[in-house]
């Protein structure tokens, strides 16, 4: 299962970039030194690993256009001069309405995206999908933001401090 995911993103992200402006994810930072493009693979690809270990069915075509598109937000958070305070709260109705302006989304990939911050924005999200996304991006966004990654890294090739 886990090739055929791999082969499911890969091929996902391949016509999101021929038909939109999902490459210029890459161009924005999202945590640390990743970029939204980075991170948005990374969420789908651990999206898939969820769903794979849960005891019901997913629709993984919306699952992973969900997680690729749930930051397709196409602006600088980290900008101060932007009033970009809130946009823990607001990005993903703007990522959202890109969504629509590029793609005809399902009502699963719609729900993802808007819904994928709860708790931060209050309604809860509505399809396993969107509870699956929600999860994945948070565990995402941790690894990313404390530099998880990096740090086992250096751990196992004997550069960091352990």
């Amino acid at each position: 299962m886990e090739i055929h995911n791999t082969v499911l993103i890969e091929n996902t992200v391949r016509e999101l970039c021929g038909t939109s402006r999902f490459g210029r994810t890459a161009e924005y930072m999202q945590h640390g030194n990743i970029s939204i493009y980075e991170h948005c693979i990374a969420v789908a690809r651990a999206a898939c690993r969820i769903a794979g270990r849960l005891p019901f069915d997913v629709d993984y075509r919306s699952l992973v256009r969900g997680a690729l598109l749930h930051d397709y937000f196409l602006y600088d958070w980290h900008d101060t001069s932007m009033k970009n305070q809130l946009h823990g709260y607001f990005h993903p109705s703007k990522a959202l309405k890109n969504a629509l302006e590029d793609f005809n989304l399902t009502p699963r990939e719609a729900n993802i995206i808007l819904r994928h911050m709860f708790p931060l924005t209050p309604l809860p999200p509505r399809y396993r999908e969107s509870w699956i996304v929600c999860i994945a991006d948070k565990v995402c966004a941790l690894r990313e933001t404390l530099r998880i990654n990096e740090w086992r890294q250096k751990k196992y090739t004997g550069e960091g401090p352990l």
